[in-house]
């Protein structure tokens, strides 16, 4: 289990839960909330850092939003860098997948000067992924509409905790190579429920706006960026555009996953993780 803690910060308290020896690493997702439980992304990350998975605002127990806006990720970067201050570290790593990735990148063109690495995957640079037919989130893709009905439905408080799960399963089935691996990941404790409203404002405000890949270009820092070959949410040639834009760029490709190769191929993973901890030289 992790170990909760609720930390004040000069923007407010936090909840954040912590596992793990070694260098600091942040974790988090844009629109997600964690519990004791852990998360199957951050849990590889444990055996190398210590490991700081993180409620944003209007998550879990952390603050409250004053208005939707603190739900940007301007505001998140803002809300972790006030998190890392107050707890005295002058630097750390951060790690998000998918919407937590484009969070990454947002953060390392924002406070490069905090970061000693980033760790980014199932993500893009832009809002370009979900112009392209191969994502889910495309109005070409045969999956786009249900998609719509499925995040509508999480963001109505009305819907019940037993259709949410349904509704949950569903999505995420689009995102697995098969329902049998889906299955394996459901029987390792987890969390990271929807949260609604951050999700909303992404989708329906901030998304549309979201292009990095020119600020990319100036990163100078250590950036871990992997894909799954498969992915249907952010195709992985959105991974590979991230790889080349960022100078020295680490790009990992995993063969046999979808969206989630921390759960698809669990040992590469792992080795994965375990490359994150050196740095080698520039090819």
């Amino acid at each position: 289990m992790w170990t909760q803690k609720i930390i004040e910060t000069k923007r407010g308290s936090f909840e954040y839960f912590e596992k793990g020896e070694g260098e600091p690493l942040a974790v988090t997702h844009l629109y997600s909330e964690y519990s004791q439980l852990g998360n199957t992304f951050a849990n590889p990350f444990t055996k190398h850092y210590k490991v700081y998975l993180i409620n944003l605002r209007g998550a879990g127990n952390s603050a409250a939003a004053a208005s939707e806006n603190q739900f940007s990720m301007g505001e998140a970067v803002l809300d972790l860098e006030a998190i890392r201050e107050a707890l005295n570290y002058d630097e750390w790593g951060f790690a998000g997948h998918s919407a937590g990735g484009m969070l990454a990148l947002k953060y390392v063109i924002s406070f490069p000067q905090a970061l000693t690495k980033i760790i980014a995957g199932g993500a893009a640079a832009s809002y370009e992924y979900a112009n392209d037919p191969d994502s889910i989130y495309c109005s070409l893709n045969p999956n786009f509409t249900r998609i719509l009905e499925i995040m509508d439905a999480l963001n109505n408080p009305n819907t019940p905790i037993e259709e949410r799960r349904k509704l949950g399963y569903e999505w995420a089935l689009m995102s697995y190579v098969s329902e049998e691996k889906l299955q394996e990941s459901l029987k390792v404790p987890n969390s990271g429920k929807t949260v609604g409203p951050r999700l909303d404002y992404f989708r329906k405000i901030e998304y549309s706006n979201f292009d990095v890949r020119e600020q990319l270009k100036s990163v100078s820092i250590p950036s871990y960026i992997y894909a799954g070959k498969f992915d249907a949410q952010c195709p992985m040639k959105f991974g590979e555009e991230i790889a080349s834009l960022i100078p020295n760029a680490h790009f990992t490709l995993f063969e046999e996953s979808n969206h989630s190769p921390y759960s698809e191929e669990e040992d590469r993973f792992e080795e994965f993780v375990n490359s994150t901890m050196t740095v080698a030289s520039p090819s």
